[in-house]
């Protein structure tokens, strides 16, 4: 069998002999109808589904309706890290918003937490069309966030203020698993895109709560505070896509920033949960190329969604380019200066940092399980982050299987960052606590919230 594992903007090969028992988990993935789309969508079929979705909004006017009443428009967009492809349904969004003039249009690039954009990113984001249309396109700044209000849950929320200005918000982004967000889209455009340092800390505080995961809602503490911050902040619309493994939208949201959010979630889930009749000895993972493997901070996110997925002594190998390495200086400080995997468990318990969190969930997975890695990292960094490195897909497969026996299960995940494993499926590993199980025993840390 030959596999093409996604890497930055190619595949790598990898060739597994005759007689292995592995399953790979592909298009189709998931349950029901929408498990596996009848076509792939053409160009003209994604612009068909972005103007049918403009057309009959969830649970809120159309967008022409909305701006007769508006004098100034913001529409939120993700940033380079994410595969949102933005370009493609912004033009639709502004012929909407046609009665406004381009200079009071601006589009506005969810950061978070992560780096500013050169203007040639900017462009290529949004597309030819849009920067001739003449809009305004600009980058969240942390130090132009105002205080807006503070959550139940004590997230003091600081808001980025040309977003404030307008009377007119429009969130969009694509809806995906997230690793304790439950879901990408909806106001997390907004919580943590458009948002101060100190409030995505407060907000991501909660992610030790045994009840922030992967396609969870519902119990969800870090949800619950993203929406009732969409709320406290105001949102008037969201248009979020969803995507199948090529990045061609097949579906696609808009409406109230709840009810749309929810019907869009619902479709992802129906597609992409993964479900395998027992946890593997080998998984090999690839979050799908680039964007998601630009760094090992969004890497990281592959790594949480097929950990329920591997058995207790198992391996997992992730090929990841990570061509700008780590992507976040606190969590290389944290990777790097690891020790064990049992340091920065230890570590999280007293010490809540933004960065060190997607650290310590790393070191959850590898205090059960090896990670080899196969990327642009020298082997000497791999291996100070207590992992394996390779430098071919094959050479990896051929060390796991060396160490596992001829006999062991494989599961192959060419895009774990569409993809979650089931509650159930853990329950065929042994009784050694997963990431899960090590959250549900941290104390309160500095940062979290009790009662969460």
């Amino acid at each position: 069998m030959t596999l093409a594992i996604p890497y930055g903007k190619g595949t790598l090969e990898a060739v597994l002999r005759d007689g292995l028992d592995v399953t790979v988990i592909g298009p189709g993935c998931g349950r029901g109808e929408e498990a596996a789309p009848p076509a792939a969508p053409t160009a003209g079929d994604e612009q068909a589904e972005i103007r049918r979705a403009l057309a009959e909004p969830i649970g809120a006017p159309r967008l022409s309706e909305l701006v007769a009443k508006a004098t100034k428009a913001a529409i939120v967009v993700s940033d380079i890290t994410r595969p949102c492809p933005s370009y493609r349904f912004l033009p639709a969004l502004l012929d909407e918003l046609a009665p406004l003039a381009p200079e009071d249009v601006a589009i506005l690039f969810a950061l978070g937490g992560h780096r500013a954009h050169a203007r040639e990113e900017q462009e290529r984001l949004v597309g030819p069309e849009v920067v001739a249309r003449g809009v305004q396109l600009v980058d969240l700044d942390g130090a132009q966030c105002v205080p807006v209000g503070v959550t139940s849950r004590g997230t003091h929320l600081e808001v980025f203020k040309p977003y404030l200005d307008a009377d007119l918000r429009i969130c969009t982004g694509n809806i995906e698993y997230h690793y304790f967000a439950g879901f990408s889209g909806g106001a997390k455009a907004v919580v943590p895109g458009l948002c101060s340092y100190s409030a995505i800390r407060d907000n991501h505080g909660m992610m030790l709560a045994p009840t922030a995961r992967s396609g969870v809602i519902d119990g969800n503490p870090v949800r619950r505070d993203i929406d009732e911050a969409g709320a406290l902040i105001g949102i008037d619309f969201i248009f979020n896509v969803l995507l199948d493994e090529q990045k061609r939208i097949w579906r696609a949201v808009a409406g109230h920033y709840l009810e749309a959010h929810r019907a869009g979630a619902q479709a992802y889930d129906r597609r992409c949960d993964l479900r395998v009749p027992e946890a593997a000895d080998v998984v090999i993972a690839s979050p799908g190329g680039r964007p998601k493997d630009i760094n090992l901070y969004q890497a990281q996110k592959t790594l949480d969604n097929v950990a329920g997925a591997v058995r207790d002594g198992g391996i997992v190998i992730l090929v990841a380019r990570c061509d700008e390495g780590f992507g976040q200086k606190t969590f290389e400080e944290w990777m790097c200066g690891m020790g064990t995997p049992q340091v920065l468990i230890d570590r999280i318990q007293g010490e809540f940092v933004l960065g060190g969190h997607k650290a310590a969930a790393i070191a959850g997975l590898l205090s059960r399980a090896d990670v080899y890695l196969v990327s642009e990292f020298p082997d000497e960094v791999v291996t100070s982050m207590c992992m394996t490195p390779f430098n071919s897909v094959d050479a990896a497969v051929h060390a796991a299987l060396a160490a596992k026996g001829d006999d062991a299960r494989c599961l192959v995940v060419p895009h774990g960052s569409r993809v979650r494993a089931a509650e159930d499926q853990r329950a065929s590993r042994s009784s050694a606590p997963d990431r899960g199980d090590l959250r549900a025993t941290w104390p309160a840390a500095a940062g979290a919230k009790e009662g969460t």
